[in-house]
């Protein structure tokens, strides 16, 4: 049997609830418009997204038609899902460059080519015309309050004791079901996919449309529906964690971004190919275009060499390609090769400071005609020495420890136990170390005058 769409996103474990199955697999067979909204709330998108985004390159990909919304109107009210607190307001200027930054990140990820060619739309267009008394006239009447408070998103908040919710992030579940109506009459867009928290707001966009829209779409392909196949449905996905309950996309220093120069390709590259086992496995089905044959035999390969690491290495390769193109791809698997041999003899200096740019790095100053003893460079600290940042090691006892193990290296060069031997000859350019611990702690140090 032919898989379909729905089908798909099933085994690869991204559906979560769906409004009216029987509704969706026909919807999505035949092809449909659908979307997906994206809040502005900072410049870039994070991993979390990434997955939102791959739905809609499925959508695509399988004969329907992608919007990508950006919440330019919603962004300036803040949606309570999933937030234990009110969300600072973002301002009118904050809120519109954000938007058009979003809507360029999103562009490289789905093509805007023929009749299935995605949209992009601000949801702000429509929004900011509305006048209050005539939308909650029109509007607001259809809406109950009672329904509404038993919202999880709202309900969590009222239960709080030190929380509460304010009118103005209450209302947002009202703005959110009139952007699907307000897509619905402009493009005939009958689906609204979204995160699991998303299902309360779906589900009143879908009530709302069946309220007051006809029930008539046009298709992709120009074809027109009308009757029961012409109402609108949605699709959650399901919250993604890794196997140690974090979201996907997030560390401890904090969100993975799509933007390069808030992660860089190198570092990105890096959080893929550093996951668990379980997690790497889920990737691939996540976040690839990879068939499910290929996933299997990937996992297959991995199973008998678990040290090769094949399923890490391909997911890290794939999204790494997807994001950042093969420039990129080519930028991070040169900077792990050199970060892994410890090997640096021949790699440009500028190219060094690029290559890590992502491990801690420290600022030391002393004279210029003076010595460097090896303590100093480790830990920042000695006689006319001022450092400042984060250095290879916390004292000078750690300094002299590490040194007699024999464990470090500057700038690919092993040093003695003497934790008062010159290294200034080792810097590159006469200022840069690159300090290595052990056999996989980097550090950068740059070296100037006092």
């Amino acid at each position: 049997m032919t898989e379909t769409l729905l089908d798909a996103l099933q085994w690869r474990g991204l559906v979560h609830q769906i409004t009216d199955e029987a509704l969706a697999r026909r919807a999505l067979a035949r092809g449909t418009t659908a979307y997906i909204g994206f809040d502005p709330t900072g410049p870039s998108l994070h991993v979390g997204s990434l997955l939102q985004i791959m739905t809609l390159r499925r959508l695509q990909q399988g004969g329907s038609r992608p919007v990508a919304l950006i919440g330019g109107g919603t962004g300036l009210i803040g949606d309570p899902s999933g937030k234990s607190a009110e969300r600072n307001l973002l301002d009118d200027d904050t809120v519109a460059r954000n938007t058009d930054a979003l809507t360029a990140q999103l562009r490289r990820f789905l093509h805007t080519d023929g009749e299935r060619g995605a949209l992009f739309v601000d949801n702000g267009d429509w929004l900011r015309e509305l006048g209050l008394v005539a939308f909650l006239r029109d509007i607001g009447k259809h809406f109950s309050v009672n329904a509404m408070v038993q919202r999880d998103s709202v309900r969590m908040r009222l239960e709080g004791r030190d929380q509460g919710i304010s009118f103005t992030e209450f209302s947002y579940m009202l703005l959110q079901a009139y952007d699907f109506l307000a897509l619905y009459r402009r493009f005939g867009c009958q689906a609204q996919l979204g995160g699991s928290d998303q299902w309360g707001n779906i589900v009143s966009g879908i009530d709302l449309i069946r309220r007051l829209a006809d029930a008539r779409v046009e298709l992709p392909g120009g074809d027109v529906v009308e009757g029961e196949d012409a109402h609108a449905f949605g699709v959650t996905s399901p919250l993604i964690t890794t196997r140690s309950g974090q979201k996907f996309g997030k560390t401890e220093e904090g969100a993975i971004w799509l933007d390069a120069n808030r992660t860089s390709p190198y570092a990105f590259y890096q959080y893929w190919l550093n996951l668990d086992d379980d997690d790497a496995a889920r990737g691939l089905a996540y976040f690839t275009d990879l068939p499910r044959e290929e996933i299997d035999a990937l996992l297959a390969d991995h199973a008998r060499a678990p040290g090769r690491r094949f399923a890490h290495r391909r997911l890290a390769e794939e999204v790494t390609r997807l994001v950042h193109g093969d420039e990129g791809l080519r930028d991070a698997e040169r900077a792990t090769q050199v970060l892994f041999s410890g090997e640096i003899e021949g790699v440009q200096t500028a190219q060094l400071q690029a290559l890590f740019a992502d491990v801690p790095s420290a600022d030391l100053r002393l004279a210029t005609d003076a010595p460097l003893p090896a303590m100093a460079l480790l830990c920042g600290r000695g006689d006319d020495v001022e450092g400042e940042g984060r250095f290879a090691c916390a004292s000078g006892g750690d300094a002299k420890r590490a040194l007699k193990a024999g464990s470090v290296l500057v700038n690919g060069q092993r040093l003695g136990a003497d934790p008062r031997a010159d290294v200034r000859a080792l810097l590159r350019d006469g200022h840069l170390a690159v300090v290595r611990l052990g056999k996989k702690r980097y550090f950068l140090v740059r070296v100037g005058a006092a």
